[in-house]
This record gives C-alpha cells, sequence and structure tokens, in this order.
C-alpha cells in the first residue's frame, strides 16, 4: 500500500489555495468526446501534481456504453508471465493527461483528439477515489499513445515536462 508521501496526484478540491487558472475554464462535469466525436464520460475531477504544481490529468468517469464495449478487453501480454489485467466492476474511471485535451468553450466539451474510443475502452480503468501509482500513469501514456518509447524509469522527475501535459490550467491562491 502506497503511503501519502508518496502520493503523487490530488484532486484539485483537496487541496487548499489552488484553483483553476483565471483565463481557463472549470471543466468539472463538461463532457468529453473522442477523436471520432464520441462520448466517452464527463469530467469528475482535476488531477494536480504538487510538485509540478498544476493540474496534469483529467479525472474522466467513463460512460457506461463505452464500458459495455470494452468490457472483457484485456492488455496484450508485453511478456510472459505478465498477468492482462481485467477491468472490475465499479471501475468506471480513467485519467487523461491535460495536453491531450482540448476545450471548446462553447459547447463546454472537451475533445480527445489524440484518442479514440476504442483505446479507451482497452484502457485500464480505476475506481473514484483509488490511489493512482506512477506506474499506472506511465503504463496509461504509453498505451494512449500506442508506443512503448515513453521514458520507463520509475522516477517522477521531469515526467510532466512532456508535450502531453503541456497545459497551464492551475493557479496558486497567493491571497
Amino acid at each position: 500500500m502506497m503511503t501519502d508521501t508518496n502520493k503523487n496526484l490530488f484532486s484539485l478540491d483537496e487541496l487548499s489555495g489552488y484553483k483553476v487558472a483565471e483565463n481557463y475554464n472549470d471543466v468539472r462535469g463538461w463532457n468529453v468526446k473522442d477523436a471520432n466525436n464520441r462520448a466517452i464520460g464527463k469530467v469528475d475531477h482535476l488531477l494536480v501534481n504538487k510538485t509540478a504544481e498544476r493540474v496534469v490529468y483529467l479525472d474522466v468517469e467513463v460512460d457506461e456504453t463505452l464500458i459495455e464495449e470494452g468490457h472483457d478487453t484485456y492488455q496484450n501480454r508485453i511478456s510472459e508471465g505478465v498477468h492482462e489485467f481485467l477491468n472490475k466492476e465499479g471501475e468506471n474511471h480513467l485519467i487523461i493527461p491535460i495536453g491531450m485535451a482540448t476545450i471548446d468553450e462553447k459547447n463546454k466539451l472537451v475533445n480527445t483528439n489524440q484518442i479514440d474510443s476504442s483505446t479507451f475502452a482497452k484502457a485500464k480503468r480505476f475506481r473514484k477515489g483509488d490511489l493512482i501509482d506512477f506506474a499506472y500513469e506511465l503504463n496509461l501514456l504509453r498505451h494512449y499513445r500506442g508506443d512503448g518509447t515513453i521514458h520507463s524509469s520509475n522516477t517522477v522527475d521531469g515526467f510532466y515536462d512532456r508535450e502531453e501535459f503541456n497545459n497551464t490550467f492551475l493557479q496558486r491562491d497567493m491571497e
């Protein structure tokens, strides 16, 4: 079990003194659409990395229809002895790197032009409130990008400097 000191991601509403930057929309509650304009779910939370002091993920509550479609989805074995996962009952959340999302202010939509619904359906989900570990972040990013070239060290240092996280969604309340 990870201790709180190792906790890498915090929900924005867990943190006092942080708020969505003034020139940004608070997208919580907005619908999320994939590259083919298909509804994926709704933004439930904004996830902040405290070290980077910014929102790095949208925590999305996944639409039931997507879950049905990907219900028995296994990940391909990377190597023998690595067990494939099966999403369990109640696991209906996914994270999307903030830089892979674009905001459609007029229609109150979040679009993920780089990821399609089948990729989402095959992704490992988690249960609301679960502690998200860095290995999960790493695996999901690899899955979304469809490559294994991502920095594979176990360190978070510099991880959020990647283009996938390039978005200034957060500002610190200095009052």
